[in-house]
């Protein structure tokens, strides 16, 4: 902390955040919010969370989690004891010395920054500011967002941020199913508008989260996160486009990747795929792009990386009309089975999810879809291309009535060899079918051998059993 004075109406808070005498909130309960809102509970932080969804405030109201990463038992202890509340009145932020806004911040269609969830939170918290209040943003948003916006808001009623009231920014890095690193042991990076906004903050997340990084500013802090997606990002671009390289000259890229990781310095492994998914990842490096043209700089390479990533379930449904080709079908009218329709491994979050857009180019093509997904029973018609309402079939029951299977998520608890054993063709985006079978088609990897005399000479449900089963 720098040796300016702390603002007098600093001291009070920092000393109730010390003591575990704070009462904090959070705004949004989702992915985000409430393994945070948890945390502070747990670390003995009178907590109360928010959310304008009146189903999230029931259920936790009610000692349950709708998220994975947190188990319910866990809820109903904290709210059974007091430390955790939920509520969907924004007039209870009066009575508190934070607030937390985990609020989503999606692209519009025109791939612009849909920052009116961060508007509408801050609008409720504006209503309800007091002096010494302490207000950090989450939000994965672009670097200024936290000035150009919150400030902006919260100071039309006349006080003042890092002199009446607090303000900082904390970017969120949750990984949703992630069992190593979660809400408390991942470090916690802060930038507050002024140094004691930053301690305050520090102080905050120091009471519940193991580390905490303080940075020079909200500026700083905001670009931290979106160099960490990006990162991810146009790795994942490079290894895709490795991967249909690969697939042009005849070799495995997974095999590739797997040689290229023993490798102990100077390389880190990524993995091909049918596309990004999540909340983060697909759209970070959008808010990133936009600011930065904004300033006249052109982000070329962040942009290559972006088409060469959105290109990949044109490429998934490329395999599988190769595949089907070969048994002299049709993409139009053939029954593909999507495995997996969560965007990652073991979770239920279907935002951004590639098997999504692969989902609308086959629909688009005339294929007939189902899918399996242990995680996702159903599929509501406004979630895909296809407007019609899909429910998570058995892969027992199903096997044997579709054309192809694309497994597009490799969740842990799908019996693979069933769907290997009792569909005539796979595609395998995700590497997960590790023996070589004739009509087994991975993404990044030629055709597989002998292919073609499969297709001719083993056309038959039983006979691809029999391959399974060897």
């Amino acid at each position: 902390m720098s040796d300016e004075p702390m603002p007098e109406v600093a001291i009070p808070l920092l000393e109730r955040l010390r003591t575990r005498q704070a009462r904090v909130g959070v705004v949004g309960l989702g992915y985000v919010g409430l393994p945070l809102a948890v945390e502070f509970a747990r670390s003995g932080l009178r907590t109360v969370g928010l959310d304008v969804d009146e189903r999230k405030v029931a259920t936790i109201r009610g000692g349950g989690s709708y998220i994975p990463d947190v188990p319910s038992s866990v809820v109903a202890e904290l709210t059974a004891s007091g430390q955790l509340t939920a509520t969907s009145d924004f007039s209870e932020i009066a009575t508190l010395d934070t607030v937390n806004i985990c609020v989503p911040t999606p692209l519009r269609k025109t791939k612009d920054p849909d920052l009116s969830y961060i508007a509408a939170a801050v609008d409720a918290i504006a209503g309800h500011l007091h002096r010494g209040m302490l207000v950090v943003l989450e939000s994965t948003t672009y670097p200024g967002t936290t000035e150009e916006v919150v400030q902006t808001r919260l100071e039309r009623g006349g006080l003042k941020a890092g002199v009446d009231f607090f303000l900082a920014f904390s970017p969120e890095r949750v990984d949703p199913g992630n069992r190593q690193f979660n809400t408390r042991n991942v470090p916690k990076v802060v930038g507050g508008m002024t140094p004691t906004c930053s301690a305050l903050a520090e102080a905050l997340y120091s009471a519940a989260i193991d580390t905490v990084v303080p940075v020079s500013s909200p500026r700083v802090a905001e670009m931290v996160k979106l160099l960490e997606n990006t990162f991810r990002a146009v790795n994942i671009g490079l290894v895709n486009e490795i991967a249909l390289m690969c697939d042009k000259l005849g070799i495995d890229v997974w095999e590739v990747v797997d040689a290229a990781k023993t490798k102990p310095f100077g390389y880190l492994p990524f993995y091909p795929g049918p596309e990004l998914g999540g909340h983060c990842i697909p759209i970070d490096p959008f808010y990133l792009s936009w600011k930065a043209k904004q300033q006249g700089f052109e982000p070329r390479f962040i942009e290559l990386a972006g088409q060469i990533n959105s290109s990949m379930p044109h490429a998934v449904v490329d395999k599988v009309a190769d595949g089907l080709n070969l048994q002299r079908k049709a993409l139009n009218g053939s029954h593909i089975l999507i495995v997996g329709i969560a965007y990652k491994r073991d979770i239920d979050d279907i935002r951004e999810s590639p098997a999504l857009d692969v989902m609308a180019i086959l629909h688009e093509k005339g294929a007939r879809l189902s899918y399996i997904d242990p995680f996702v029973p159903m599929l509501p018609a406004d979630a895909w291309a296809g407007r019609y309402t899909l429910r998570a079939e058995s892969d027992r029951s199903i096997a044997s009535t579709v054309d192809c299977a694309v497994i597009a998520t490799d969740h842990r608890a799908v019996n693979y060899d069933a769907i290997v054993a009792g569909v005539p063709l796979v595609v395998d985006t995700r590497n997960v079918v590790k023996k070589e079978y004739p009509h087994v088609f991975r993404l990044g990897a030629p055709p597989p051998p002998h292919a073609a005399a499969w297709s001719t000479d083993i056309l038959t449900t039983a006979g691809v059993r029999h391959l399974g089963a060897q």
